[in-house]
């Protein structure tokens, strides 16, 4: 088996479907689901993946490495459940698999939606991630939030084509997540011996704002690159907040 499509869900959302549709050309589809509630499971079902489950959730570094012992391709090939592979990436992904050397990892390009809109500035675009890569070389690391591929002296090619990434449909989900991402950060760093101040947590948010707005032109992005600005800036309050709430535990 060349190639194996790979996620990990729980309520996956409303693109969960076209994002499995979008991965066809791969052998197979593996999904490692941590406790839907919803009908993720049922439509992966539906378009023939290999579905394997788990009580507890150990972070995202983690269940993306559980989720790696179960595939059975050479290639893996990853994506999250609110993003769709572009026609061109596709075959970029199939190409690039047929020549590539040892020790080589591939990048794709992530093109995110904001709630009505592509962002195309605002530091978000392009936004490469490394996605693809041989199952015996490398694997993910063992980060609880913001994880990576750990692939230490591979050469890096970038695929062709967009990954389209629905990251902000929902505005509730969307800051629920947030919410998540930034209390997971903290603990993160409270087990590391890390502290913060609500002082550092103010400045933290002011300084993401001016960054994502000002310097990463975000104010080309319109009114939504102004709301992305703010929602940063809560983002960035609420981790060092978060971390201050922690520590003083």
């Amino acid at each position: 088996m060349k190639l194996s499509a790979m996620l990990i869900t729980k309520n996956a959302g409303p693109e969960f479907a076209k994002c499995l549709e979008s991965l066809t050309f791969a052998d197979e589809i593996v999904v490692l689901d941590s406790g839907s509630t919803d009908e993720t499971v049922t439509i992966a079902e539906q378009f023939g993946a290999r579905i394997f489950t788990t009580e507890d959730w150990p972070g995202f570094g983690p269940q993306r490495q559980r989720a790696q012992s179960y595939a059975r391709g050479e290639w893996l090939f990853w994506v999250d459940t609110d993003e769709v592979v572009t026609d061109e990436l596709a075959t970029s992904i199939q190409q690039a698999i047929g020549q590539a050397t040892e020790n080589q990892v591939f990048q794709v390009i992530r093109l995110s939606w904001f709630f009505g809109r592509f962002i195309r500035h605002s530091g978000w675009y392009p936004d490469k991630v490394v996605r693809l890569y041989r199952r015996k070389e490398y694997g993910y690391n063992d980060a609880v939030v913001h994880e990576k591929v750990h692939c230490p002296g591979a050469a890096v090619d970038t695929l062709k084509g967009d990954l389209l990434h629905y990251t902000a449909t929902d505005f509730a989900s969307y800051m629920t997540k947030s919410v998540r991402y930034a209390s997971d950060w903290a603990e993160e760093r409270a087990q590391r011996g890390r502290k913060a101040s609500l002082l550092s947590a103010c400045g933290h948010s002011a300084g993401a704002f001016v960054r994502k707005y000002m310097l990463q032109r975000g104010f080309l992005d319109g009114r939504h690159g102004f709301l992305l600005a703010v929602t940063t800036a809560i983002y960035a309050f609420n981790k060092y907040a978060a971390l201050w709430i922690k520590t003083r535990r």
